[in-house]
């Protein structure tokens, strides 16, 4: 019976593969799943044999701590693969964690795919070199990260991106912003800031404050603004609850369990850290300013080992190939900076349409049916 082992990291990493795993079994119901799972791959039917959550893991120096407990997990994935090999390992994201466990299981004769290309045309370039040891194959979502891997010598397949397969033909305009608003109890024609500080906890200890500063900020400026912050987990609502109390006690603003793409469709602009849901603000079409923190041992450590090879950072400046919206990193990511970028784009609808033009195009390129064409892809190591 063909056996696929999926290995997941963080929240996302889980979307990817449920989506996956449902294109696979509808090719080959027989399909045995198993691996490091979150929630949605385990609905599909995936064996977990440790959650997604557990690789959650981001920052050169931050990851230290977790170093223990990751070895683990890793050594228990590899005694699990040499144990019953499966006809594929599939690692979804978590470049750290999935590379390493890629060439163990590539040593021992599985063939190996890497869902999401490592942005080694972005930062660590070195790794290009463990991807081509460690891969049979990666799929990527980004056009030019397969042009660049291919560069490379490594088999590499643009497959588009599950977000924007999703968020196909979703409605951006006002009658859509109306209904959102309704939904999440916003309704009104007042202007409304979506704030997203991340999905980490340590993306929103770094970023909580100044978001809760700048809404203030804006507040001040904009007579009735609204609010509304999507938090990804309860711990960390309760840790942005207490800094909108600490840095903008009296804001309006509504915290939600989820409901993300809600939260931007009701919005009139978003502040958002750099991540996914740039991409997800991008396809739902809605004007955007992006921010970004890490570790300032971090952040030396990489300018210092000039290891950081592009001028953006933000994906919609990164696929438009130029700066598209406003993107603010470490020292800059203060009210004084972040207000005024958003009060300009809340104040010139000429922008916002411009904008959502440009959006709109970026999005379809990126619309191929990505967990079809990764399914094609994996199937083709599949045992007969």
């Amino acid at each position: 019976m063909p056996r696929v082992v999926l290995v997941a990291g963080e929240a996302s990493g889980d979307r990817l593969g449920a989506g996956l795993i449902r294109a696979l079994r509808a090719r080959r119901p027989d399909l045995q799943v198993a691996g490091i799972a979150g929630p949605l791959m385990r609905e599909a039917g995936c064996e977990a044999w440790h959650e997604s959550d557990e690789l959650a893991v981001m920052g050169l120096f931050e990851v230290l701590r977790h170093l223990p407990r990751l070895r683990r997990i890793l050594l228990d994935a590899e005694r699990r693969l040499r144990a019953d090999p499966p006809d594929v390992l599939v690692g979804i994201d978590a470049p750290d964690f999935n590379l390493r466990l890629e060439q163990r299981a590539r040593r021992a004769g599985i063939r190996t795919v890497h869902y999401v290309s490592p942005s080694v045309w972005a930062w660590r370039p070195g790794r290009v070199k463990v991807i081509r040891r460690a891969c049979d194959r990666v799929l990527c979502l980004l056009p030019f990260e397969a042009d660049f891997l291919d560069r490379h010598g490594i088999d590499a397949r643009f497959v588009g991106h599950p977000l924007a397969d999703e968020l196909a033909g979703s409605p951006a305009g006002p009658p859509a912003r109306a209904e959102a608003r309704t939904a999440l109890g916003l309704a009104g024609d007042g202007p409304v800031l979506a704030l997203l500080p991340g999905s980490r906890g340590g993306e929103v200890q770094r970023l909580g404050p100044p978001f809760a500063a700048t809404a203030a900020w804006l507040a001040s400026r904009l007579p009735g603004l609204r609010c509304v912050a999507p938090m990804a987990r309860p711990a960390l609502a309760a840790q942005f609850r207490a800094q909108l109390a600490e840095h903008a006690p009296g804001l309006d603003c509504v915290l939600l369990d989820g409901r993300a793409h809600e939260a931007m469709q009701a919005s009139d602009a978003v502040l958002l850290a750099s991540g996914t849901a740039t991409l997800e603000a991008m396809l739902l079409e809605r004007p955007m300013v992006v921010a970004y923190r890490v570790a300032p041992l971090t952040l030396a450590l990489l300018r210092g080992l000039k290891l950081v090879r592009v001028a953006h950072f933000s994906l919609p400046n990164l696929l438009a190939g130029e700066a598209l919206v406003p993107e603010f990193l470490q020292a800059q990511v203060t009210p004084a900076v972040l207000g005024p970028a958003l009060l300009a784009l809340l104040g010139d609808p000429a922008r916002r349409a411009a904008l959502a033009t440009r959006f709109r195009s970026l999005g379809d390129a990126l619309r191929r049916d990505a967990s079809e064409l990764a399914a094609e892809a994996v199937l083709e190591y599949l045992a007969v």
